[in-house]
């Protein structure tokens, strides 16, 4: 028992005090703009994602929603640039995907997801911002997709983790204890998502939450975790294997980036 509490202790003051952010460089960054936004469609490759009855996987449907965001944005809002983490079906390995948006000075991070759950019943859409989960529930599905770096052989070597660990309870609560940087930020966009999409989605939305993210966790821009829905209800499931429904939903999130661009405009 002892030796569990001096693991955990220790584990905080490596994700708290890891400079896993240029801090300064945090603080300089202004969130004023959105001119670069980086779309993360979940899963790939290798890595499927969870299935729903067999009928579709979770990297199909994220993939399909990225793009329809992302042809959105660039068909009405040309002035921003939009960049992809992936625009095919390759595999990603966890910490290139944050990576990838702190590279490209990205104003705005979206990581689409699909949920599951052993209860068919469970169903609906909620959008997640990095920080401490309030429920079983939450903390649910933080592991579920941080369980995607067991695809990677040397992820238990790489220090861009942290020396996380899936397969530790202890590694999720700490892991949740970590702040990002722009967590007023995500918290607002994510609020917007959430207003956007239920407004036209036969998908009701679960609303705004919190809990630690492996893939939002060294992103150095305002970032969100959006799980579209259930693949394991059929409800759910139907329409997000469907196109009108991919794009229903793509639509919703592309009318929150237009609204928190323009609250941020308004505000400077």
């Amino acid at each position: 028992m002892k030796r569990s509490v001096l693991t955990i202790l220790f584990s905080i003051l490596v994700l708290v005090f890891m400079p896993s952010l240029d801090t300064q460089e945090i603080v300089r960054k202004k969130v004023d703009k959105v001119n670069i936004i980086v779309i993360d469609p979940g899963h790939g490759g290798i890595d499927p994602g969870c299935n729903g009855a067999g009928e579709v996987w979770e990297k199909e449907v994220t993939l399909a929603i990225g793009l329809k965001l992302g042809k959105y944005l660039q068909d009405s809002m040309p002035q921003i640039k939009v960049l992809y983490t992936r625009s095919t079906d390759k595999s990603l390995k966890l910490w290139e995907r944050p990576n990838f948006a702190n590279k490209n000075n990205a104003d705005l991070f979206i990581s689409i997801h699909c949920n599951a759950n052993d209860n068919s019943k469970a169903s609906g859409s909620e959008t997640y911002f990095m920080g401490l989960h309030k429920t079983q529930g939450n903390l649910d599905v933080a592991k579920r997709e941080n369980s995607v770096i067991t695809f990677e052989n040397d992820y238990k070597d790489n220090s861009r983790y942290g020396g996380f660990n899936p397969d530790s309870p202890e590694g999720h609560i700490i892991f949740s204890l970590v702040q990002n940087a722009f967590m007023k930020q995500s918290f607002k966009f994510s609020t917007l998502v959430e207003e956007e999409t239920s407004k036209k989605s036969k998908i009701h939305t679960k609303g705004v939450n919190q809990a630690g993210f492996l893939v939002l966790w060294k992103t150095a821009m305002p970032s969100v975790l959006i799980e579209t829905g259930f693949l394991t209800n059929g409800a759910d499931r139907s329409y997000l294997k469907n196109e009108e429904g991919q794009k229903v939903i793509a639509e919703g999130i592309y009318r929150a980036i237009k609204q928190y661009k323009l609250q941020l405009e308004k505000s400077k």
